[in-house]
């Protein structure tokens, strides 16, 4: 089960990364919108999540869910954000806040796609 990451902070991601890898789940990383974009216009590419930042350097995260639900209607979508509080999450997507323990990033992952 392939999840995006898709993460700025370039230590943020590699803990995002290590954790879910831990966890079980094979992890490709994006530093930004458009790599992430790369990725998911890729049709041999198959994914089970997006997790994403709000704040991107080229793109904000709720257009770049939109994006990702325009190429890939299906794929669930988990926002990461420090402002947890102040962001409204599209129908059928997801938010946890920053930051997050390994517990609550892995209960909340297992929700959204079940056990690994």
């Amino acid at each position: 089960m392939h999840l995006l990451v898709v993460e700025d902070d370039d230590i943020v991601r590699m803990l995002m990364v290590e954790v879910l890898d831990e966890l079980g789940y094979s992890v490709i990383e994006a530093e930004d919108a458009a790599a992430a974009l790369r990725v998911l216009e890729d049709p041999n590419q198959t994914l089970a999540l997006m997790m994403t930042d709000v704040g991107l350097p080229d793109m904000r995260g709720e257009a770049l869910a939109g994006k990702a639900r325009e190429l890939r209607p299906l794929l669930p979508v988990l926002f990461a954000s420090g402002y947890a509080d102040s962001i409204n999450v599209p129908e059928g997507m997801h938010l946890i806040g920053k930051p997050f323990s390994i517990d609550q990033l892995r209960d909340k992952v297992v929700a959204i796609l079940g056990p690994v």
